[in-house]
């Protein structure tokens, strides 16, 4: 199957050009260079062979290597495997993420400053939003 430019730039930024089974980085030039570092496959969550469409959704990049290996099993086997539960995030979604920790974190220092009166709301609110930021969006 081919594809083209837009397409593979479409399924490369869906997980922020990692591996949705393995989590390894990628390399959107080495897209089909098998042997090159970061190289990639467009793979089918739900193999083709299993009934499975070739609609956006169900695509993935893939590192080769994993891409070949999972063959027609499922994708929560084979990323199960790999000690993982989900395709990484986007870039948006994981700036959507951060900003939601960011919020959180100075909410919830806000309500601690509270003790400290007007100062400790301010100073809990930013310490709190600093913390909520730094926290990796991809942590469970």
């Amino acid at each position: 199957m081919t594809y083209d430019r837009n397409e593979l730039r479409r399924i490369f930024d869906r997980t922020d050009g990692r591996c949705h089974i393995c989590w390894k980085k990628l390399c959107f030039n080495n897209y089909g260079d098998f042997g090159s570092r970061g190289c990639w496959e467009v793979e089918h969550s739900i193999p083709r062979a299993n009934g499975g469409t070739c609609h956006g959704n169900n695509k993935y990049a893939a590192c080769i290597t994993c891409n070949r290996s999972k063959g027609a099993n499922s994708t929560r086997l084979v990323r199960s495997l790999n000690g993982k539960t989900r395709a990484p995030f986007s870039k948006v979604k994981k700036e959507q993420v951060r900003n939601s920790h960011t919020f959180g974190g100075g909410v919830i220092g806000g309500l601690v400053g509270l003790a400290f009166g007007l100062p400790g709301i301010i100073v809990g609110a930013l310490v709190g939003g600093a913390i909520g930021n730094s926290i990796d969006p991809e942590a469970k």
